[in-house]
């Protein structure tokens, strides 16, 4: 039988396997189950999600991770932000991918966001304000429904090349992403699939400069595909099913600006990052963001690809870092 149609009681027995996450800094593991939690019935809709908790701090961080990807790919904000005393690190893997189940779809951002919030009540993360979520391209949209769900929980949001959704001649990725996409659903040998991949995430001429941390000297492309094949390891096959439910989520997804000004308005910090070379989700998109919230902060990053999490990864966790307390400080000042 299946993991995602196991019944509840037989997961008692359960192991969690072997991540790609520092072992010393998870102070928590396992599976949700989501719909014993939810009493729902429908055998189909039933599905756990694997879930990790780094570090012990006050600061609650949930990452959530973007189209057909496991939680591997947040793992250099994880080592960052565990190894600090002030933070609690929260990543998933969303339905449909890694270590979580895949009930059958089409799925929806709205319902993957009810995951995430029955994911939160389940490690206890309940209280006004405290915490701060962190999205990229799936996930953004995921997170921009979580946002409206629980807006009084949240202290920090930051949005990272994603879309609200809406706009047909927006919903498809450009041609070049577009392409890529389709290869990588029917390719699944890694030496041919991680070139695309790669492309799809990063600007080609970033992959080919000198990677500036390498003390091998090794272009950008040969560190990513390296560490690409590093995070496979830990990552199981996904399903042709997860695959085209959670396209299914990402096409489908639409916030409308009324509940974008809402979202903007009811939580005290905002981010909007973005890159100039995304091939996958094109920078228009942020833009329609910024426009309805207008309370938000709002970054183009130069060169920077879909990937930029990974791409410019020192970066993007001092962003982290200054939103985070940005927003812990907007928050406190609502209580007086």
């Amino acid at each position: 039988m299946s993991d995602e149609l196991m019944p509840a009681a037989s997961q008692s027995d359960y192991q969690p396997p072997p991540t790609i996450f520092d072992p010393t800094t998870c102070t928590r593991k396992g599976l949700c189950p989501v719909t014993e939690i939810r009493n729902q019935s429908e055998p189909f809709e039933s599905h756990s999600l694997y879930y990790e908790v780094h570090g012990s701090g006050p600061e609650k961080v949930i990452f959530i991770m973007g189209l057909n990807s496991s939680s591997a790919g947040w793992v250099t904000q994880v080592e960052h932000f565990a190894r600090k005393p002030e933070y609690s690190v929260l990543v998933f893997d969303n339905r449909g991918v890694g270590n979580s189940g895949a009930p059958r779809g089409p799925y929806t951002t709205s319902g993957m966001a009810q995951d995430a919030i029955t994911l939160l009540d389940f490690v206890g993360w309940k209280e006004p304000r405290q915490i701060h979520v962190v999205g990229v391209s799936l996930g953004g949209m995921i997170a921009q429904e979580l946002a409206s769900k629980i807006p009084e929980r949240i202290a920090s949001l930051t949005l990272v090349v994603t879309k609200p959704g809406g706009r047909r001649y927006l919903e498809l990725p450009p041609y070049l992403g577009l392409k890529a996409i389709a290869k990588t659903m029917v390719i699944t040998e890694p030496a041919k699939k991680i070139p695309i991949v790669l492309e799809m995430l990063f600007p080609p001429a970033w992959l080919d400069r000198k990677c500036d941390t390498d003390p091998q000297g090794r272009t950008n492309r040969e560190v990513e595909t390296e560490a690409y094949l590093r995070r496979i390891q830990f990552t199981r096959p996904q399903t042709f099913l997860g695959s085209i439910s959670q396209m299914a989520a990402a096409l489908s997804h639409h916030v409308t600006p009324d509940r974008l000004r809402k979202i903007s308005a009811s939580i005290p910090k905002v981010i909007i990052i973005t890159g100039d070379s995304d091939n996958m989700v094109n920078t228009s998109n942020s833009q329609l963001l910024k426009k309805h919230m207008p309370e938000a902060e709002f970054i183009v990053k130069e060169g920077g690809g879909h990937g930029l999490t990974m791409q410019y990864r020192a970066w993007f966790n001092e962003v982290l870092e200054r939103v985070f307390k940005e927003g812990r400080e907007k928050a406190a000042l609502e209580q007086h």
